[in-house]
């Protein structure tokens, strides 16, 4: 899934939204479900992620040898990376408008980074270097949830909540490594369409990470000295995600 079709995702849902509102009364599936003090549902949907690196000034690398080499190295997520996440959510009902929503899900999918040697006095400055990364996610997201009035079978809300998660894979002899844990902010919108037999929920969230999610320290473990000056090219990184989740309830 590409952002275009993403974007035209969202259009399309607020364009039926806007002919939902126009339509007259109809009788109500499900009438009492939001009445509800707490339930359980579950979550399944895909996923892009991305990251955004912040690069070092050009280094000088002494070798064993006692020789010296400089390099500029630009590191980069070249494109968004689709993923898949599942779970399940409990819901508080706080109010007849808020909701409180805790989802613990994981994540699965895969970042693609390219390292690119720009210094035309180094001997590879014309290597291109990358590096496929899986990454296998679990968190809990908190969100507040606020709704609009239910009208016939359809409930339009907006959302926004934090995330914390830990990464549960590991690339140990790599040129990059994420840290263990993260926390993400997130907000996005979505709808509540009530069926005969339950409450369908598609939502779209952002979600962007508050911490510095490179491993510093990694480079001082590689055993391969080649690897190291692109290991070192990044010095801060903030993940990101585009998130489309269907909630059924």
């Amino acid at each position: 899934m590409d952002m275009k079709r993403i974007l035209s995702i969202i259009l399309s849902t607020l364009v039926c939204l806007r002919v939902l509102q126009a339509q007259e009364r109809t009788v109500q599936n499900r009438p009492y479900t939001d009445l509800r003090p707490f339930h359980f549902g579950i979550l399944v949907g895909p996923h892009m992620q991305d990251i955004e690196f912040t690069n070092i000034d050009p280094q000088t690398f002494v070798h064993d040898d006692g020789t010296q080499q400089e390099y500029n190295i630009t590191a980069d997520q070249d494109r968004w990376d689709q993923g898949f996440h599942v779970g399940v959510l409990g819901e508080l009902r706080l109010n007849k408008s808020f909701q409180f929503r805790m989802a613990p899900t994981l994540y699965f999918g895969n970042r693609h980074f390219s390292f690119h040697n720009m210094d035309s006095q180094a001997n590879d400055s014309l290597i291109l270097r990358t590096q496929n990364l899986k990454s296998v996610y679990i968190g809990c997201a908190m969100d507040l949830i606020f709704g609009a009035e239910r009208f016939n079978n359809h409930r339009p809300y907006i959302m926004a909540g934090i995330n914390p998660v830990i990464n549960l894979s590991s690339n140990g002899n790599d040129y990059l490594k994420l840290k263990r844990y993260d926390i993400f902010l997130e907000a996005g919108l979505g709808c509540d369409f009530y069926l005969p037999f339950f409450k369908l929920r598609p939502e779209l969230k952002f979600m962007y990470g508050l911490t510095n999610s490179i491993d510093i320290d990694h480079p001082n473990n590689i055993k391969d000295k080649t690897m190291i000056p692109y290991a070192k090219s990044v010095s801060k990184a903030r993940s990101k995600m585009i998130v489309l989740t269907f909630y059924f309830e």
